[in-house]
């Protein structure tokens, strides 16, 4: 895709998404969270949902969750200007609840398109909202984030060969501090994978 229409094509999404009605979690946002970062990126990032700070902002990942986010990127060398950053759903559910079935059903459709618009050679899922979609577009088992982290997977998705780095949400982590180190090790693994030749 080129420069300009993949500019195009995302500037449309934002336009649809802002004046989505399709759940009803567009009754209480403030602003619906689309996605930060380089449309260029070899590396997507997908959450689960936007919180308070991101509803405010209108950006994913900018509060406590985001900060750390940010220093684990930073600690492994992968510059946060060069990636994408989305969620699985793109407003906020009340009170920080998981998003509901209906509620990932109705968004995922715009998720699919920013996939396609950006075309990344490697997909990290944060947290089992993320990886269980991902997988389930890739045609594979998802069981549990314990079960499934730090394995890198090649699959089609949306008919782009992509990789797959599953991980836990960085939220888990403020909770978990354990997971901290797990959280780490498993973006060391998707910059070692960005250094890698790839045939595709």
């Amino acid at each position: 895709m080129l420069s300009s229409d993949r500019e195009a094509a995302m500037k449309d999404l934002v336009e649809r998404v802002k004046k989505c009605t399709k759940c009803k979690l567009h009754v209480g946002r403030r602003n619906p969270v689309v996605g930060r970062g380089s449309l260029y990126s070899k590396v997507m990032f997908i959450g689960e949902a936007p919180g308070y700070h991101e509803d405010v902002q209108g950006l994913p990942f900018v509060g406590a969750a985001g900060k750390l986010l940010s220093q684990l990127l930073a600690s492994v060398g992968i510059n946060e200007q060069e990636v994408y950053i989305t969620n699985v759903v793109k407003c906020r559910p009340p009170e920080n609840r998981d998003p509901e079935p209906d509620e990932i059903e109705a968004c995922t459709p715009y998720l699919d398109e920013q996939i396609k618009i950006i075309s990344p050679a490697i997909i990290v899922t944060l947290g089992r909202h993320s990886a269980n979609y991902i997988f389930s577009k890739a045609g594979w088992n998802f069981s549990s984030i314990e079960k499934i982290r730090g394995k890198v997977r090649i699959g089609k998705i949306l008919g782009l060969n992509i990789i797959v780095i599953p991980t836990y949400h960085p939220a888990a982590a403020l909770y978990n501090p354990a997971l901290k180190a797990k959280l780490e090790q498993d973006l060391r693994m998707v910059k070692e994978e960005l250094i890698k030749p790839r045939l595709f």
